[in-house]
């Protein structure tokens, strides 16, 4: 069983089935390449939506200051994931600038990418493990990609963390016990098409998690 994180949100009735099926997070993205992309004027009517005591994740590709202070001047966000190549310095810089627990999302692809979760384990506030995107690849994340969990498998972790990738109400389950992941996030696994949440997808995808 883990808690879940649904990305990508743009219709206020996805995120009501979100927090009807039990998600903890709910994700917003500030990432002008991305299908499923909001404004934050969209963001901030979005944001009225989410009930108390499930957390309005901001995602974020490499963002200067003057994007994060703009978002944040309208959009009541309670955490920041940074989803790009941002260093440790730079994680540490945006929770110092934006007062807020910052996510730090790395991408796997084998081995070599492992050492890279300690490093960013000292500064962020949370990780996210994600499939490591093709080099050709537009998008950081929301590929519907995933990797081999195995690496995973019985790592001591420094922060709490989540995991991403691929991830669907078919191989949730799995995914979780493989990892001992004890928060799991989806994007594209709950698309119909890039973009385009369905409501049967994310309470099918909770339930999953849940089980």
């Amino acid at each position: 069983m883990a808690q879940v994180k649904i990305c990508g949100l743009r219709q206020a009735d996805h995120i009501a089935a979100a927090a009807d099926a039990g998600a903890r997070y709910v994700g917003l993205v500030f990432f002008p390449k991305s299908p499923r992309a909001v404004s934050a004027p969209e963001a901030a009517a979005l944001a009225q939506h989410v009930p108390m005591g499930i957390a309005r994740v901001g995602l974020f590709v490499d963002p200067d200051d003057s994007l994060l202070d703009r978002t944040l001047g309208q959009v009541p966000l309670d955490m920041i994931q940074l989803h790009g190549s941002e260093s440790p310095d730079r994680v540490a810089a945006v929770k110092a600038l934006t007062g807020l627990p910052v996510i730090k999302a790395v991408g796997v692809a084998d081995p070599d990418d492992l050492p890279v979760l300690t490093n960013y384990g000292l500064v962020a506030d949370m990780l996210l493990v994600d499939a490591k995107p093709p080099r050709e690849a537009e998008l950081p994340g929301g590929n519907g990609l995933s990797f081999d969990w195995r690496l995973l498998a019985g790592r001591r972790w420094l922060r709490p963390w989540m995991l991403a990738g691929g991830l669907t109400a078919q191989n949730v389950a799995e995914a979780i016990r493989l990892t001992g992941a004890p928060v799991v996030d989806v994007s594209s696994g709950v698309e119909t098409e890039p973009g385009q949440k369905d409501e049967n997808l994310i309470r099918a995808f909770v339930a999953a998690a849940n089980r």
